[in-house]
């Protein structure tokens, strides 16, 4: 006698009233964090240390959309635990606009997206788009004391290794500090010279490079991390070029258009450096 089949259970998908609910949701979270969106903007725009900023959310919502297939296909567990994620990225703006805090105000935004999926949609749904959501935290500055104490190191170090090479091509330098004195003037390495801007770029590129190019998450993290020292190595070696160009060319090439030009120059070499290492880390893998 044949058996009969099995009762066909089909996953319960998120349901219009959520979606409704999420659409009356969005002018509302809108109004509430328009101050803060609009700080975050006016820094994209107008300091040059995260500029790359802006192009984060355009990325997370790219690998949101590539996944589409994906999530349409899981079912929905909402939780209340969502809730609580939700009242804590609230208390969290609070105090950050009370306390004046620029960067916890601006992160509860990505934690409140997170207790707004986990609510409506589930654990599952989050855990899916887990990436592009950590990705977020990217566009945010780092808060100032964190910046403070990252630079100072960063313009020590750049001020050493370019003493150091400068000397190495035969250039007479003594060295105090962020300070490089050469015959034909001083050289300070100021924070906006400290390497922090290319480093905060290079990072955030790798992170967006290495989902483009790389499958395998070991090498895509190999690829974030060796875009520290290579953003310190190309800092460096912009401070030597300047150096030379001051000592055996006149002291206006420190300043000005090369000045800026040689920041390009020196960035796009750190893009180099960067494919470099994945091309030289895929051979090493396959090999």
């Amino acid at each position: 006698m044949a058996q009969a089949a099995p009762p066909i259970v089909t996953a319960k998908k998120v349901s219009k009233h959520a979606w409704w609910i999420l659409a009356a949701l969005a002018p509302l979270v809108f109004y509430v964090y328009s101050p803060t969106f609009a700080g975050l903007i006016r820094q994209w725009l107008h300091d040059p240390n995260f500029g790359h900023g802006s192009l984060v959310p355009l990325f997370s919502a790219f690998v949101v959309w590539k996944c589409r297939a994906r999530l349409a296909l899981l079912p929905a567990k909402p939780s209340w635990a969502g809730l609580a994620i939700v009242a804590l990225s609230l208390a969290m703006l609070v105090g950050g606009v009370l306390g004046a805090e620029l960067f916890l105000a601006r992160s509860s935004f990505i934690f409140l997206l997170a207790g707004l999926v986990i609510l409506f949609c589930g654990w599952e749904y989050f855990r899916e788009v887990l990436f592009p959501w950590g990705c977020l935290f990217l566009m945010v500055p780092i808060p100032t004391i964190v910046f403070s104490n990252i630079t100072l190191p960063l313009q020590l170090l750049a001020s050493k290794l370019a003493s150091y090479a400068l000397a190495f091509l035969g250039v007479p330098v003594l060295r105090y500090g962020n300070i490089i004195s050469l015959p034909a003037m001083h050289l300070e390495v100021a924070e906006a010279c400290s390497g922090i801007r290319s480093l905060m770029s290079l990072v955030t590129l790798a992170v967006i490079y290495g989902y483009f190019t790389e499958s395998r998450l070991l090498l895509r993290g190999l690829l974030v991390l060796a875009a520290i020292p290579i953003a310190v190595l190309a800092n460096g070696f912009r401070i030597v070029g300047t150096g030379l160009l001051v000592q055996y060319g006149s002291e206006e090439l420190a300043e000005g258009f090369f000045h800026l030009f040689s920041g390009w120059l020196v960035f796009l070499l750190s893009l180099l450096l960067l494919w470099a290492f994945d091309k030289g880390m895929r051979v090493l893998v396959k090999g």
